[in-house]
């Protein structure tokens, strides 16, 4: 069974820093990309990084590009995504997701003004 469990979220004033994680289990980690994407209340999904298996090739959203960093753990099979100079506006419930069909169940980051 495809698992995905993401953590890390929680309070943090604006220009701070937190570190999300994403536990995977159930598929061969090496073999798939993974994402991090974001909603926020009345917006639609956001997809804000993905990281490569075979390439390590990333990606990022213009919008968290220069302050997120997408990372991959093979031997704890995570996907890990520091968030550094936070701003209001990055307030929103994370998902990683096993693409296309599972998601995680989501951490909540809110970031005070």
């Amino acid at each position: 069974e495809v698992q995905l469990q993401a953590s890390g979220g929680g309070l943090v004033q604006a220009g701070g820093s937190l570190r999300l994680s994403c536990a995977t289990s159930g598929f061969t980690f090496d073999d798939y990309a993974i994402g991090w994407f974001r909603q926020a209340p009345g917006k639609e999904r956001e997809r804000i990084s993905c990281i490569n298996s075979y390439d390590r090739s990333i990606k990022y959203g213009d919008s968290v590009k220069g302050r997120f960093t997408i990372s991959r753990d093979t031997s704890k099979n995570r996907v890990d995504l520091q968030m550094n100079n936070l701003r209001p506006e990055d307030t929103a419930t994370y998902y990683c997701n096993y693409p296309p069909d599972y998601w995680g169940q989501g951490t909540l980051v809110t970031v005070s003004s």
